[in-house]
This record gives structure tokens, sequence and C-alpha cells, in this order.
């Protein structure tokens, strides 16, 4: 998506949520995932190398011996892999869940800034993480925004994701039938872009989405930058009728700068999601592997996370040459 950086910038082109635009990218991105999947295990989810690696490596130090490629268990690597998403997703989880919980949420509105500077500051890992890398200069504009970051609206922004997660939770979410959305309306994650659920510059699409993936793995998927480049890749990189490029990407033709889209809508981005964790179920089924439901999307992530450090040498291009980088996601 192309933007000039001295006019409003949209989130993404109308067509993006029209039914039959968005089943056009999800049949490529299927084509896709197959291919993604195979690299997934025969690199224990891009930690390990490969035996064709192997062999090109022994080749290119001068050796004629063809090493003997071992028998690979895909079932044990999946299974392994799953362990380690869902170890890595809990790791602190349970402090997301105690400062994101209606109760506790009641008690710091009668001290917003203390909410704002002590416990988003110090104590929400993703805020915390961001604000405390002094090392990456992208991120300085975070950082800024932070600080001019009125503690009223990213408290009440805080509240509103929160209530509406666990209303959804209570009221609408059927596991049995979750799994069968076919139709974005159905799905209707769109609340979740409005303003109330939005603190520009700092609560974006990204650490919004954080908190409430934390509570809800089962419901809601995290809507990384490495999801949003990974579906990028998985759809070829196509335009698909949009008039400005991907929608994945952000374009700014003033400063020549590229990155993912981070304006990229929730409502649109679950439901790809939520269509990719159906592929991965039927994938990891032919290897006689289920997936564990209450943890749906962080298989998702960690899949997605594979497919863009597949790409990471591009990426790093990117983003060296976006002198305007953004990290409120």
């Amino acid at each position: 998506m192309h933007y000039n950086s001295n006019r409003e910038r949209e989130t993404v082109e109308p067509i993006c949520y029209e039914m039959s635009h968005i089943s056009k990218v999800f049949e490529k991105v299927k084509s896709n995932i197959l291919d993604y999947f195979q690299r997934y295990i025969d690199t224990d989810g891009g930690w390990a190398v490969t035996d064709d690696d192997i062999s090109k490596l022994a080749k290119a130090f001068g050796s004629t011996a063809v090493p003997k490629a071992k028998p690979k268990n895909y079932k044990g690597t999946l299974t392994d892999l799953i362990k380690k998403a869902i170890k890595d997703f809990e790791s602190d989880r349970q402090i997301y869940l105690e400062i994101f919980n209606e109760e506790a949420l009641d008690e710091y509105s009668s001290d917003v800034g203390a909410f704002k500077n002590t416990v988003l500051r110090n104590e929400v890992p993703i805020i915390r993480k961001t604000l405390q890398n002094k090392l990456a200069k992208e991120l300085d504009k975070y950082r800024i925004a932070f600080k001019d970051a009125q503690p009223g609206k990213l408290f009440n922004v805080s509240k509103k994701l929160v209530e509406i997660a666990n209303e959804w939770e209570r009221n609408w979410y059927d596991s049995a039938k979750f799994e069968s959305i076919g139709d974005i309306d159905d799905l209707d994650y769109y609340d979740l872009d409005g303003e109330e659920c939005n603190a520009f510059g700092v609560i974006g699409g990204g650490i919004k989405s954080t908190f409430i993936y934390k509570l809800f793995p089962f419901m809601f998927p995290v809507r990384s930058r490495e999801a949003v480049y990974a579906l990028w890749y998985l759809s070829n990189k196509e335009t698909f009728g949009c008039r400005e490029d991907s929608e994945f990407l952000m374009i700014d033709l003033e400063k020549n700068t590229t990155q993912q889209n981070y304006y990229y809508p929730y409502g649109i981005f679950a439901y790809y999601a939520l269509q990719i964790y159906n592929e991965l179920k039927r994938l990891f089924a032919k290897h006689d592997v289920d997936l564990p439901t209450e943890y749906r999307f962080v298989i998702v992530e960690d899949f997605l996370s594979f497919v863009a450090r597949c790409h990471q040498d591009e990426i790093d291009f990117l983003k060296r040459n976006n002198r305007d980088y953004r990290y409120d996601d």
C-alpha cells in the first residue's frame, strides 16, 4: 500500500474487506503453506540445518562423500515444536493475566497515572522491553509517543480491550463452531479496530492484540510484525486487485521506505489467521499430531514467525532503509 507522509494514512483499500478478494488472497496463501510447512519440519522450526544444506556445505568444502541422511521423525518434531511454542508463550503470560484482569483494572481506574508509568512502563513485557531497548534507534519514536500519551487514554483503551475480549469469550465464542467460520462478517472482529481500542503510536495493532492473545490464545491471534510480513510472502507479494501494491506493506513514496503495514486491520488479519490454523491443523493431522485447541493461535504465530525468518535478510534490508520506522505494534 502506498501513502504520502503528508496526507492522512489509510489502513487498507476497501477491496480488502470484500470476501471475493479475501478468498483469492487465501487461495494463494494456502497454495504456499505446504512448502513452508515442510521446511518448518525439516529445520525444526528454523533452528536446525537440513540434510540438503549439509550436503551443499560438504560439496562447498570439497568433500565428495554425501552425508547419510538420518530418518526424520516428523511426528516427534512437530510435537516438540508445539511444546516449545507453548512454553515460550507461557513464559510471561501470567503477568498479562494479572494485569489485564477486569477486577485489577477497576482498581487501577483510581490512578491512571500509575497504570501508565508503573504498570504499562515497567510490568507489561511487550511495552517494557520496547521502552528499554536503547540499542534500536528506530524505537525512539515509540518512546516519545509513550511519554506524550495521556494516561487516561492508555487506561481506557486497555480496559476496553479487556472488556470486549472477556465479553466475547463469555457470550459469543463457541469452540465447536469457531473453526468452521467461513465468512469474515461471521467472525466480526471489526470493533477491535475502532478508536476506543487504539492509542495511536503506543497501543497499535500488534501491542493491543498481544494483550488479548495472552488472555485467550484460542480466540485471538497476535498481529505481530512477523505475521504481517509472513502474509506478504505467503501471498507471493501479489496485489489481488489493489491499486497501491500489497495490502501487507506500507510504502512511503516521499521517503522511499517500505515496511510491514502497521495499520493492517485486525478484523481482516484474524480471519486469515483462523483459516491458516485450519490448514495447519490438517497438515499436522497427516503426521498423526493433534493441535491443542486452547493454544490455537500460538501455533499460528509460531508458524508465521518461521515464514518471516525464512526471509530475514530481505526484511533486515527493508528495515535498514526505513528512517521513519515505527513500533506501536
